[in-house]
C-alpha cells in the first residue's frame, strides 16, 4: 500500500520542480523530501526522479506516478472537507494570495474578522498577481486567491475551481491639479488620446486595458502603487486611471474625473472545487465579502 504523505510528496515535487521547492511548499528539510522520495521508489520498485545538473527531474514513471497522485490528494481533499463540513467547525490553516490593492485594501479587514470569530482558523496573506496565484490555487499551492479581470475580457480559469464574485471595481482618470480637464464632469477616451499616461507595468491589468483601450497611448512612466502613479501624476509628469479599491487617503493634489467609456474590473475569490465544502474555506470567502461591502460604502 503506497504511502499517502509520500505521493504528497512526489506531487510537491512535480508541482514545484524541484526538492528545494517541494521542502518550502511541505514546510520540511530538503533531505526530508529526498528519503521520502527514496523510500517510495523501494515501495514501487523503480526509480522515480534522475539527476539533471545540481537538481533532479521526474522519469516516466515518476511523472505517470505524481499524475495518479494529483487524483488521490483531490480525493482525499474532498473527504477531509466532507467530515470538516460534518463537524461543522472553522478551524485549521488556510493560505490565500491577492493581487497588491486587494492585499491592501481586502486582506486587513478581512483578516481581523477571522482572527476575532475564530481563534482556532490561522489564515496566512501574501500578496501576488492573480497570474501567478490562481494557477497556484489549482495546483495546490494556495487555498485561496483573490483575483480580478475586466467585465469585457473575463479571465478564463483552470478546471477545478470554483469562483464567487466580490465587487465590480470602477476607475477613474487621475489628473494633475492644473491640468486642462480638471473641471470636466466626465471624459471619454477620445479625451485622453493624446496624453501622456504613468500606469502599471507591461504585463499588469491596468497596462493591459490601456494597450488595448488605445493602442497609440504614450506611456511615460510605469509603477506599480498606485500611490506612487498618484505622486507622478501630482508632479506634471502625465495622467492616469485609478480605480476605486485603490483609492487611499490621498496627500496628492490630484484631481479625479470620471471615466465615461473605461473600464470596469471584477475583483472574485477562487478556490478548489475539492476544498469547497470545507467551513473554513466558506468563513474566509464570506470575511472578504463583508470587508468588500465595507469599501463600497466608503465615499
Amino acid at each position: 500500500m503506497l504511502n499517502l504523505e509520500r505521493l504528497r510528496v512526489l506531487h510537491a515535487v512535480a508541482t514545484t520542480g524541484s526538492v528545494v521547492g517541494a521542502a518550502r511548499l511541505l514546510h520540511v528539510t530538503t533531505s526530508a523530501v529526498s528519503q521520502q522520495m527514496a523510500r517510495l521508489e523501494q515501495e514501487t520498485g523503480t526509480d522515480l526522479a534522475e539527476r539533471q545538473g545540481r537538481g533532479i527531474r521526474l522519469t516516466e514513471a515518476g511523472t505517470l506516478l505524481a499524475g495518479q497522485a494529483a487524483e488521490l490528494l483531490e480525493q482525499a481533499e474532498r473527504i477531509m472537507a466532507t467530515m470538516a463540513q460534518h463537524r461543522g467547525t472553522v478551524a485549521g490553516s488556510l493560505t490565500i494570495a491577492a493581487f497588491p490593492t486587494a492585499a491592501r485594501a481586502l486582506l486587513p479587514p478581512a483578516l481581523r474578522a477571522l482572527r476575532s470569530r475564530y481563534p482556532e482558523l490561522t489564515v496566512s496573506a501574501r500578496e501576488q498577481e492573480p497570474c501567478e496565484a490562481v494557477p497556484a490555487v489549482r495546483r495546490g499551492l494556495l487555498d485561496l486567491a483573490v483575483g480580478e479581470d475586466w467585465t469585457d475580457d473575463p479571465r478564463s480559469l483552470p478546471q477545478g475551481l470554483d469562483r464567487r464574485a466580490l465587487l465590480d471595481d470602477t476607475y477613474d482618470v487621475a489628473l494633475p491639479p492644473e491640468h486642462r480637464l480638471v473641471g470636466r464632469r466626465a471624459l471619454g477616451l477620445d479625451d485622453l488620446a493624446d496624453e501622456d499616461w504613468i500606469t502599471s507595468r507591461d504585463g499588469q491589468l491596468c497596462h493591459e486595458w490601456l494597450v488595448r483601450s488605445l493602442g497609440r497611448a504614450r506611456i511615460a512612466h510605469t509603477a506599480s502603487e498606485h500611490a506612487t502613479q498618484m505622486a507622478l501624476v501630482a508632479a506634471g509628469l502625465g495622467i492616469a486611471i485609478i480605480p476605486h479599491l485603490g483609492r487611499e487617503p490621498i496627500t496628492a493634489p490630484v484631481r479625479f474625473v470620471p471615466v465615461a467609456d473605461g473600464p470596469r474590473r471584477r475583483v472574485f475569490a477562487v478556490w478548489r472545487s475539492t476544498s469547497a465544502a470545507r467551513p473554513a474555506i466558506g468563513a474566509v470567502v464570506d470575511a472578504l465579502v463583508e470587508a468588500c461591502s465595507a469599501v463600497q460604502g466608503r465615499p
